[in-house]
């Protein structure tokens, strides 16, 4: 794909965007379906928290804030009086590797079952050098090492809850973004030639970029490795370019030009929702497929869709990041 291709694709998941597919209007009833939603609490994350709870869905609100958790439920619980939904708050720091069983295992003693995990929470553009605790650059840790753990902790109650449900509706779902079109070539992730590691460039977009890209890669791989067998359906998705506090550390002029080309946050929303609940999404034929806004499928660039190598490297180099807290 060359750069007047990677440009037409942009503009097509910028601009001509149709109508969302799903939205409250028709979304079916969620009575008895368990969700979670890391990063439940704020941005597009809270808009999918808050269109599943009015449809009566059990909603885990996954973050580290308690207190930003606690009030998001306390504002969707009033806005929607009328649910026979539950929300609770799950704490979950994605950038802690080690805690991250802790926050698994409190889940799965609270529930029997767990339907969809949108893997939505992440981080956009921190200072050059962020570290997460254990010493990963920040967007390697929070958007693709954390999810990565989080999902194969949750994988045996995903695994059972597929066993008794109809097909493709136990779903695992990635947050992958516009970005991936301006992911590093050829093949979206990079390894260190020296260590064999995902690559640090040093530069905020470029790694950021690079983390979307994994998440689409992660979420194709989870689906060889483990949906096929367990009838789970495992797809990435771009949300689109929303007004979030995604984009709090951007530059000023970073910020002036996303600006001009941002949605209301409602319409992430959208997009996760259809990824997480659409009929279409849960088809045979659309498994580990690529989700564009506002909930339709659409092409990654050419050389991250062929990236199957890439994939298993990036698994393999996930697995040996986080075997010391399996």
């Amino acid at each position: 794909m060359g750069i007047l291709q990677t440009a037409s694709d942009a503009f097509y998941q910028c601009f001509l965007i149709p109508a969302p597919a799903l939205t409250e209007k028709n979304l079916p009833n969620q009575s008895g379906r368990v969700h979670i939603v890391t990063g439940g609490y704020a941005g597009c994350g809270k808009e999918l928290s808050k269109l599943l709870y009015q449809k009566n869905a059990t909603v885990y609100v996954a973050g580290r804030s308690q207190d930003k958790g606690e009030a998001a439920i306390e504002e969707i619980k009033k806005a929607f009086p009328s649910s026979d939904g539950k929300l609770e708050f799950l704490k979950l720091d994605l950038a802690d590797l080690p805690s991250i069983k802790g926050s698994a295992e409190s889940f799965m003693k609270r529930e029997q079952r767990l339907d969809v995990l949108t893997n939505n929470a992440g981080v956009m553009t921190p200072p050059v050098g962020s570290k997460t605790e254990q010493g990963h650059e920040l967007q390697h840790g929070t958007n693709i090492l954390g999810p990565f753990l989080f999902t194969k902790y949750l994988t045996p109650i995903l695994q059972k809850t597929a066993s008794s449900s109809p097909p493709g509706s136990v779903r695992v779902t990635w947050a992958a973004s516009l970005a991936t079109l301006f992911s590093p070539r050829p093949g979206g992730v990079i390894f260190d030639e020296q260590t064999g590691k995902v690559k640090i460039h040093n530069d905020r977009m470029s790694d950021y970029a690079q983390t979307k890209a994994a998440n689409a890669l992660l979420a194709r791989e989870y689906q060889a490795r483990y949906g096929d067998k367990a009838g789970i359906i495992s797809n990435a998705w771009n949300p689109g370019n929303l007004q979030s506090e995604l984009q709090r550390h951007q530059t000023f002029l970073e910020a002036f030009f996303t600006k001009a080309m941002v949605h209301p946050v409602i319409y992430g929303g959208y997009t996760e929702l259809f990824a997480a609940c659409s009929e279409e999404a849960g088809r045979e034929e659309h498994k580990g497929k690529y989700i564009g806004p506002w909930g339709r499928f659409v092409v990654l660039r050419d050389d991250v869709a062929a990236n199957q190598g890439g994939a298993k490297k990036l698994w393999e180099w996930c697995e040996a990041e986080t075997k010391q807290y399996s």
